[in-house]
C-alpha cells in the first residue's frame, strides 16, 4: 500500500487511525456545514493512515466515511460529495492539517533522506525494494508527506545504484594494475584444462587424511601467492565484502567473466580471493585437527592400552599378596594404610 487504500482498513486500523479525539473534534467543528466537517475529518485521518493526502479526498472505503460520520453525528455520509465542489477548500484544509498535525513537505527532507539512503545502501548492500520499504518507514516516523511513488522509486534506485558503484570503484582503487590482471586471469580457462584457476581454488579438501592436509597447505600457498595480502579492505563494510565473496564462491567462471561493469567484476574477484585466504587456512586447520584426533591421539591411546596389558600380570600378583596380608590382621584393629611399599600398618 503506497499513498492509497488497497483494501478496507481492519478494525484495529480503524481504531488506531480513524477515531477522533477531543482535539480533533475541536478542529473539525470549526468547519461550516456537515459536508465540510466530514470532508475535513476524512482528510485529517487519511493522512495519518496513508502518510499523504489523496488527490481525490473522497477516494476512501465506505466504512471510513461511516465511522467518521457516526462520530460527528452526521446521519447521511453521502453529504460529503459536496465537499469537493469548491477545489480550494480541500487545499486550504490540507495546509491547516499539516500545520496542526506537524506534517512536513518532502522537498525539505530530500537531502537528508538521500544521505540516509546512501549510508544504508553502502553499509548493508540492500536492494532498491528493501530500501524503498525502509524509506517509507523513515518518512512516516518524521511525518514527511510521501511524494509520488514514481519519484520515490527513481530516487531510491538511483541512490542504491550509486552506492554500489562507489563500493566497486573503491575496491578497484586498492589494487594495482598487475594485481587486477592476476584476478581477471583467475576466471580464464587455460588451454588443456576444463575449469578455471578460481574454480580449482574454491574446492576444499574432500577427506581428512595426511594427503588432504598437504593439499590444503598447498592451496594456502597458491592463494597467498596471488599477492593480495597487503591490500587493506578496512575502508569498506565487512558485510559488503561478504556479499561479494558469496557471489564469487557460487558463480561459475563464465558468469564472472561477463559480469559488468568492469569494476564490479574486479571487486567480486578481490573479495572472493581474500575470503579464500581465510577459508583455505580454516580448511587446513580442520584437517589437521581431525588427523590429530583420529590418528595421533588414537595411536597414543592404543600404545597406552598395550602398556597396561603388559603390566596387568604383575599388578594382579601384588593385589593377591595384599589381600592375603589383610586377612591375617586382627579384625578389631583400626587400620591405616600407607603408600609406602603397599604394607598395612596397625594404629
Amino acid at each position: 500500500m503506497y499513498g492509497r487504500f488497497e483494501a478496507t482498513p481492519s478494525s484495529e486500523e480503524l481504531a488506531r487511525f480513524f477515531l477522533l479525539d477531543d482535539e480533533d473534534h475541536k478542529l473539525v467543528t470549526k468547519r461550516r456545514g456537515d459536508a465540510n466537517r466530514l470532508g475535513f475529518a476524512v482528510q485529517l485521518t487519511t493522512v495519518r493512515f496513508l502518510g499523504t493526502f489523496l488527490d481525490d479526498p473522497l477516494d476512501v472505503p465506505q466504512v471510513v466515511l461511516d465511522v467518521i460520520a457516526e462520530q460527528l453525528g452526521i446521519e447521511d455520509a453521502s453529504q460529503v460529495k459536496a465537499y469537493v465542489e469548491r477545489k480550494n477548500t480541500r487545499f486550504e484544509h490540507r495546509w491547516e492539517i499539516s500545520e496542526v498535525d506537524g506534517w512536513h513537505d518532502f522537498a525539505s527532507f530530500r537531502e537528508e533522506l538521500m544521505a540516509w539512503i546512501d549510508h544504508r545502501a553502502w553499509t548493508t548492500g540492500d536492494g532498491p525494494k528493501t530500501v524503498f520499504d525502509q524509506v517509507i518507514v523513515w518518512l512516516r516516523r518524521r511525518q514527511v508527506l510521501l511524494p509520488a511513488v514514481k519519484e520515490l522509486e527513481r530516487l531510491v534506485s538511483g541512490a542504491v545504484r550509486a552506492a554500489h558503484m562507489r563500493l566497486w570503484e573503491t575496491l578497484v582503487d586498492l589494487i594495482t594494475a598487475n594485481q587486477a590482471q592476476v584476478l581477471l586471469g583467475l576466471v580464464e580457462v587455460p588451454e588443456g584444462r576444463r575449469v578455471s584457476a578460481l574454480e580449482m581454488l574454491r574446492r576444499g579438501p574432500v577427506d581428512r587424511t595426511a594427503k588432504a592436509l598437504v593439499g590444503a597447505l598447498t592451496q594456502i600457498a597458491q592463494v597467498v601467492g596471488i599477492g593480495l595480502g597487503d591490500v587493506d579492505l578496512g575502508v569498506v563494510p565487512q558485510r559488503r565484502l561478504v556479499d561479494l565473496a558469496r557471489v564469487g564462491m557460487r558463480a561459475n567462471a563464465t558468469y564472472l567473466r561477463r559480469t559488468t561493469p568492469y569494476s564490479k567484476r574486479l571487486a567480486t574477484l578481490l573479495a572472493t580471493v581474500v575470503y579464500l585466504e581465510t577459508k583455505a587456512t580454516d580448511d587446513a586447520l580442520e584437517v589437521f585437527d581431525v588427523i590429530m584426533t583420529s590418528e595421533l591421539l588414537a595411536r597414543a591411546e592404543r600404545q597406552s592400552n598395550a602398556e597396561k596389558i603388559k603390566r596387568y600380570p604383575r599388578m594382579s600378583r601384588d593385589a593377591q599378596r595384599l589381600s592375603a596380608a589383610v586377612k591375617v590382621l586382627p579384625s578389631s584393629g583400626v587400620f591405616a594404610f600407607t603408600a609406602c611399599r603397599g604394607i598395612p600398618r596397625i594404629m
